[in-house]
């Protein structure tokens, strides 16, 4: 039996589609499923459609619920971590509001820039704390890592608890692939591409078609579509750099200094750039949660499906030998010539009994690993700030990262800097990991 351990498992959402995708994959065999959480309302809803899925799907699964991490993890083979540290309120609300009352708007908040900086510096201590807990009962379980900031959690995680095998899991690589076949007309499966780069920021450095009359590029093609109305910031990258990129418009806009201006209002109607969209987002889905909540609890079973997550594909391959492919996270150790050793890259790993191995890519087009290395200099620092505890270094993220250090002077981000952490009960510096 295969014990999987669910730590923040009160996301009821992404633990129905992980649980589906392990339920219709009989391969596997049975299953012992630990859900864990510290919210102990959510987690009983949770619980409760975990097992009406097991039913449903005819899996041999049991599940299993509590707020004891240390026993869901006991004797685990894989490890699904998928928290949100501090939650919607208060922290992420702190993540908009401070930045906002010195002029710095934000769409997500959780990648990069002030709100993806505060997220992993209260993230990482948790995750060292799961790790340390992994050490303990299922030292030779992997960590499939699911919480952002990704790059900055996996980095930090690489270098204090490196003897745990971790991989950076997220859906940007399939859910684009997808709908860019839709844009181009085109079945998925008859697409193939070559991605690599950093979490949210991997660029198709490669995308063909294979049918009857050969190989055709399909990029010539994909220049001439005529973008969504949501999709305006990621064809215009294509059309300055050449590439599509993989994290969607919302959240690229704010990776980089073109898009978000004070002082050009304009470009954010010209680019329909929403922002505050996490906030917006979280307080609708609060205030529908009684309905989805009921939705959940009273399905049939007759939506069951296969999702676009790599949880279950590693699994498999590991159980059954059977290779798979998948996009992960993990340190660039001679992986992609061009960024920095050390780091965190999303590319692709062959993954099997054996266990999972990233592919060398080698050297990226210039352009695009230049791009990269402005979101990895303030991942860097922010990671020294947590491993070190250098109060200093939070402000000198914030100054690298390219949208913050476009919109405030460097008297403002460290006024910024400070009453982020304030906000936060951190003004003692990081949390000690």
């Amino acid at each position: 039996m295969t014990k999987i351990a669910m730590i923040g498992a009160g996301s009821t959402v992404f633990v129905r589609k992980i649980l589906t995708d392990l339920f219709l994959t009989p391969q596997i065999g049975a299953l012992n499923i630990a859900l864990m959480d510290i919210d102990a309302d959510r987690l009983r809803t949770s619980e409760t459609i975990a097992r009406r899925l097991a039913s449903q799907s005819g899996a041999a699964a049991t599940i299993s619920a509590g707020t004891d991490r240390l026993a869901a993890l006991e004797g685990a083979d894989y490890v699904i971590v998928m928290i949100q540290v501090g939650g919607y309120r208060p922290a992420t609300v702190i993540d908009f509001e401070v930045p906002e009352r010195f002029g710095l708007r934000q769409t997500i908040g959780d990648t990069l820039g002030a709100g993806g900086i505060m997220r992993a510096l209260r993230t990482v201590p948790v995750l060292v704390e799961i790790a340390d807990d992994m050490r303990r009962v299922c030292p030779k379980a992997p960590m499939l890592q699911y919480a952002n900031p990704m790059a900055m959690n996996c980095w930090a995680l690489g270098l204090l608890a490196p003897d745990i095998r971790v991989v950076g899991l997220c859906h940007s690589v399939q859910k684009t692939s997808a709908m860019l076949a839709d844009h181009l007309g085109e079945d998925l499966r008859d697409i193939s591409f070559e991605c690599a780069g950093i979490n949210h920021m991997a660029f198709f450095t490669r995308l063909e078609k294979h049918g009857a009359n050969g190989v055709e590029d399909l990029y010539p093609r994909l220049r001439t579509v005529s973008p969504p109305d949501d999709e305006l910031v990621r064809y215009e990258i294509l059309r300055r750099f050449g590439y599509f990129v993989t994290e969607s418009s919302e959240h690229f806009a704010e990776y980089v200094p073109w898009f978000i201006k004070g002082a050009q209002p304009d470009l954010i109607d010209a680019f329909n750039i929403p922002l505050n969209e996490y906030p917006s987002r979280c307080e609708q889905q609060i205030a529908a949660w009684g309905d989805l909540e009921r939705d959940l609890l009273s399905s049939d079973g007759s939506d069951l499906a296969r999702s676009e997550e790599y949880a279950v594909d590693i699994v498999r391959a590991h159980v059954t030998g059977e290779p798979a492919i998948i996009h992960g996270n993990v340190p660039n150790r001679d992986l992609i010539d061009n960024l920095p050793q050390g780091c965190c890259v999303e590319v692709p790993c062959v993954v099997d009994r054996n266990g999972l191995a990233p592919l060398k890519v080698g050297a990226l087009p210039v352009q695009l690993a230049s791009l990269m290395l402005t979101n990895i200099a303030p991942q860097a620092t922010a990671v020294e700030a947590i491993v070190t505890g250098n109060h200093d270094q939070i402000a000198r993220a914030m100054a690298l990262d390219p949208h913050t250090g476009a919109e405030l002077s460097l008297d403002q981000i460290w006024t910024l800097a400070d009453a982020m952490l304030k906000a936060h009960g951190m003004s003692g510096g990081p949390p000690s990991v």
